[in-house]
């Protein structure tokens, strides 16, 4: 369960993250509500894996979704670079967090 909460408390993370762009382009209450209430959520959900799972482990895999998650975000949504280096990056770090869980 634990595992599950974590990376669940990662796109919550990713979503966070996205909401700080919608939030940036157009303020409004809405879009601050959503953007308090992924970043509330993620941490929530990396508190109740931090209960069972390491510390080092459990942060770095909810580092690496976010960050990954957050640069994918970037190229789907916002037109940021697709070019296949960043790609190449985003699979290591998600390769990284993979490894982390099976040595876990």
């Amino acid at each position: 369960m634990a595992w599950i909460a974590l990376v669940v408390a990662g796109f919550c993370e990713m979503m966070g993250v996205f909401m700080i762009s919608k939030y940036n382009d157009k303020k409004n209450a809405q879009n601050l509500v959503l953007l308090i209430l992924a970043f509330a959520s993620s941490f929530a959900g990396l508190a109740y894996a931090m209960l069972t799972l390491p510390m080092g482990t459990a942060y770095a895999i909810w580092t690496g979704i976010g960050a990954a998650g957050g640069a994918l975000l970037g190229m789907l949504f916002f037109n940021e670079s697709k070019d296949w280096r960043r790609v190449v990056c985003i699979v290591l770090v998600l390769g990284s967090a993979v490894c982390l869980k099976l040595l876990s």
